[in-house]
């Protein structure tokens, strides 16, 4: 499985498309459509927010799993994005026990988050997380309910006076259409996503039972994750390695190789505590030079040092087998590279995460300071076309976390990482 080890951005898109080549299916385990993976192939640009990054390999069944919450409006319009570029998507398949974004998700997320104010989580506005709520209150409506129309209205009509009640009386919004959305789900997305419908767990258990390879493909990161993220400024799921587990319905010895993704810099989207963040000139250089704009909202992100307190925790929590480290390209033009190596607060030095928010907040990250390579590296193909300063810089990132580095990524494309025995 890959899984990101930040908040997010990591580029789990395009190393899950470059390891897709050796899989027989690619399965998306958490999350919704807030979650964007881009992925260029041939200098073109691809843009994900739902469909797993398999399905660019016409040997791979890519799979939407029962952990993923989908808005049907948004796949559709992936598909076609996808199929209107040559893209093949008959092979995909979607739970049937994936949960449905539901108009009043995104009702309920839009209204939520104006109310909070300058407390708003900064979410994507579109329904995930009201549509996890609605799955843990038990009153959720399931992507195998667009197959009997009778159970999908009768489910409908019961939650959708609850949410007009909310939607009138606690925020003033008028009520919706419980005919509408009925009509738009169950003539207009249900034709086209019935064929799609399956028993995934079958399916994946069937390929692992056949001897072959499955790669489990997360979305957000570690310090999203609903239990052990930057709370509340998480997603709504478990983008952890455990939740993959339940996200796609196998056990725990089904898996037998954690990837974790890392940039050679720290970016998050939205509100929350940052220890290692950078403001000002450096923090728009980095920005400007890597692009760091949201690929679903377009917003800038924040940017910081690489911090291995951070990594250590993630390594924990995931069980890591390996790094991959991406986007050190971005740093060819900074006279010197700093890595996060520990926190500090009131004197006590802390060499691993602490739990409490209110000392996250407040610490001050201790750094070892690299002098730059200054060299453009993103022709490098062998550890050997990359200067000794990037080697080192790559080695003590390695070193902190004390898990090996493979992978490490010098430019967007599929083919431009540099791989190595182990660093």
């Amino acid at each position: 499985m890959v899984v990101g080890t930040q908040w997010g951005d990591e580029g789990k898109g395009k190393l899950t498309d470059l390891i897709a080549k050796e899989m027989a299916m690619v399965v998306r385990y958490q999350g919704g459509h807030n979650a964007g993976h881009t992925i260029v192939i041939d200098g073109e640009t691809f843009a994900l927010q739902l469909i797993p990054s398999g399905v660019f390999y016409d040997h791979i069944v890519p799979v939407i799993g029962n952990g993923v919450v989908v808005d049907p409006k948004t796949l559709l319009n992936e598909i076609d994005m996808l199929e209107g570029r040559g893209v093949d998507c008959s092979r995909l398949r979607v739970s049937g026990n994936a949960h449905l974004v539901m108009p009043y998700h995104q009702e309920l997320d839009r209204v939520t988050e104006r109310y909070l104010g300058k407390n708003k989580l900064g979410t994507t506005l579109g329904g995930i997380g009201p549509a996890y709520a609605d799955k843990a209150a038990r009153i959720g409506l399931r992507v195998q309910d667009l197959l009997d129309a009778k159970i999908f209205r009768e489910k409908l009509d019961v939650v959708l006076r609850e949410k007009n009640a909310i939607l009138a009386k606690v925020y003033n919004r008028l009520p919706l259409s419980a005919d509408d959305i009925a009509g738009r789900y169950l003539d207009e997305y249900a034709p086209r996503i019935a064929p799609l419908i399956a028993d995934c767990v079958g399916l994946v258990h069937d390929a692992l039972d056949a001897g072959q390879h499955v790669l489990l493909e997360g979305a957000q990161a570690t310090f999203l994750d609903l239990d052990h993220g930057t709370y509340p400024f998480v997603t709504s799921s478990n983008p952890v390695a455990g939740g993959a587990c339940v996200g796609a319905g196998l056990g725990p010895r089904d898996i037998d190789r954690v990837i974790g993704i890392a940039k050679g810099y720290i970016t998050r989207v939205g509100a929350g505590p940052f220890p290692t963040e950078l403001i000002g000139p450096e923090a728009d250089a980095l920005i400007e030079r890597a692009r760091e704009f949201g690929t679903v909202t377009g917003r800038r992100r924040r940017v910081g040092w690489f911090d291995a307190v951070m990594m250590r925790q993630a390594v924990r929590l995931n069980s890591l087998s390996e790094i991959a480290l991406t986007k050190i390209d971005k740093l060819d033009a900074f006279d010197t590279v700093k890595v996060c190596v520990a926190y500090e607060l009131d004197g006590k030095r802390y060499d691993h995460l602490p739990y409490h928010q209110s000392v996250l907040h407040k610490v001050t990250p201790i750094y070892e300071e690299l002098p730059g390579w200054r060299t453009d590296l993103s022709t490098a193909t062998e550890p050997s076309d990359m200067p000794a300063e990037a080697k080192n810089f790559v080695a003590l990132i390695a070193e902190q976390a004390g898990v090996p580095i493979r992978l490490v990524g010098v430019g967007p494309s599929r083919d431009q990482f540099v791989h190595f025995a182990a660093v």
